[in-house]
């Protein structure tokens, strides 16, 4: 004859163990899919604010040495209110440039032989560039130029080798071409800070 397996019901202790096990299993599972969803939550909102409010670019080129070199990585905010002497990046050509801005609407601009730039009859003090770094450049533009309405004339802080608004192919750049004004520079590590 086999012999009849008994049968003895849990006891209260274990019931109550395996209650606490499946609780804990569940409020673990809730907290785990809540911190996936604000993790996700944060990361769309950096995403967004990159994309939006502070694109992310990097600089290819040497036209704004010794400012920005190739290579480095720099974060611009979106708007509008340049001023003379900001760092932008706009589009031209399916490609983003990073240009000085050196003269808004309806100024003129006249740069001599040597590469000394006069907005409205007064000479610029360029602290940010090099005595070496002035040069007249690619220039096809008639000097004295006025800057049309709605427009922003800019210069690459390389005179000799940038190709910018004293040129006819680049001209200047108008307010929806801007990407945003460069605020800091994030890599190399060594270079963080503003620009």
């Amino acid at each position: 004859m086999e012999e009849e397996q008994k049968y003895s019901p849990p006891t209260r202790e274990q019931l109550q163990k395996e209650l606490d096990r499946v609780r804990y299993r569940g409020g673990y599972m809730k907290a785990l899919r809540g911190t996936i969803a604000i993790l996700i939550v944060v990361a769309s909102v950096a995403v967004l604010a990159a994309t939006m409010m502070f694109p992310v670019l990097r600089i290819y080129g040497d036209s704004m040495t010794p400012a920005l070199e190739e290579g480095n990585i720099v974060v611009t905010l979106k708007g509008s209110g340049f001023e003379r002497g900001d760092l932008i990046a706009f589009y031209y050509n399916n490609k983003i440039l990073v240009k000085r801005v050196i003269a808004l609407s309806g100024e003129w601009v006249n740069i001599d032989e040597d590469g000394r730039v006069y907005i409205n009859d007064i000479y610029q003090e360029e602290v940010y560039l090099s005595e070496g770094e002035r040069a007249m450049g690619e220039c096809d533009i008639e000097l004295p130029y006025q800057v049309p309405e709605g427009r922003i004339f800019v210069m690459g802080d390389h005179r000799s080798v940038s190709i910018d608004s004293r040129s006819s192919t680049v001209g200047c750049v108008a307010e929806e071409q801007v990407v945003g004004r460069l605020l800091l520079r994030i890599w190399p590590f060594t270079g963080i800070g503003p620009v």
